[in-house]
C-alpha cells in the first residue's frame, strides 16, 4: 500500500449526488479533512429531492464545507435511467460551467441502486481530467465491494461527521440503517483495511501518475 496526496494550493472539487445527503452519508468525514486543508471551492449536484430535502442538503453542504455550492433538479426518485437523455445533458452543461475541476466524487459503477449505478457510469465520461473518486454507501441491498482508494480520517472527524448527518437529515432518523452504529462501524472497517481507526473508502477506477518529468 502506498500513500499519496492532493497537491498543494487551491483545489475545486464536484460532488455529484442521486439523493440528498448520499455525499454526506458516503464521504463526510473527507470533505470535513478537506475543509480543514483550506482553499477548496465545493459544487454539489443533486438529482432528485422534495423541497424539505432540499433546504436539509443546503444546510449539510455548508456544514460540512464551507461556502458550497448546491444546484438540484427534482427528478423522482428512483427513475433516473427513465431520464437518461436529460440527465447526461445535466451533467455535461453542469461541468461545461466549471471548467478545471480536480476531484469528483461519484457513486460507484456497480451501485445496487439504479439511480447511483447510472450516476456512476456517466461521470467518467463527462469528467475526464479530473480525479474521479466513486463513493459507496451502505443500505439494505449488501453491495458494499473492494475498494483501491482510502481517506484516513480522525476518530474526532468522524464523530463530527456522524453528528452532522444527524442534525441536517432529520428527515431520514426513521429508516432503521440510519444511525450512528452503521456510521462509525464502516469507517472503521475501511480504517481497519488501511491501517487507521477510521477511513472512508472509495474506487479510482482512473489515475494519472505525475513523476515531475515531461511527457
Amino acid at each position: 500500500m502506498r500513500q499519496l496526496s492532493l497537491p498543494r494550493g487551491p483545489l475545486k472539487i464536484v460532488c455529484i449526488a442521486a439523493h440528498p445527503d448520499d455525499i454526506e452519508v458516503a464521504a463526510g468525514a473527507t470533505l470535513l479533512a478537506l475543509a480543514e486543508r483550506g482553499a477548496v471551492e465545493g459544487h454539489w449536484l443533486t438529482l432528485t429531492g422534495s423541497h424539505e430535502r432540499r433546504a436539509e442538503a443546503e444546510a449539510a453542504a455548508r456544514a460540512f464545507l464551507r461556502d458550497s455550492v448546491s444546484t438540484f433538479h427534482e427528478f423522482p426518485d428512483g427513475r433516473l435511467p427513465a431520464h437518461w437523455n436529460e440527465v447526461k445533458d445535466i451533467l455535461h452543461a453542469f461541468a461545461a460551467g466549471l471548467p478545471d475541476v480536480d476531484v469528483v466524487f461519484a457513486p460507484r459503477m456497480d451501485d445496487a441502486h439504479q439511480d447511483h449505478r447510472l450516476l456512476g457510469t456517466m461521470v467518467s465520461t463527462v469528467w475526464r481530467d479530473a480525479l474521479v473518486l466513486h463513493y459507496e454507501l451502505p443500505k439494505w441491498d449488501g453491495d458494499l465491494g473492494r475498494s483501491n482508494c482510502y481517506v484516513p480520517t480522525s476518530p474526532e472527524l468522524g464523530r463530527r461527521k456522524v453528528s452532522l448527518l444527524n442534525q441536517h437529515y432529520p428527515s431520514q432518523r426513521f429508516r432503521d440503517w440510519w444511525d450512528d452504529e452503521t456510521f462509525l462501524a464502516l469507517m472503521r472497517i475501511r480504517g481497519m483495511e488501511c491501517r487507521s481507526r477510521y477511513a472512508e473508502a472509495f474506487q479510482a477506477s482512473k489515475a494519472v501518475l505525475s513523476l515531475g518529468t515531461n511527457a
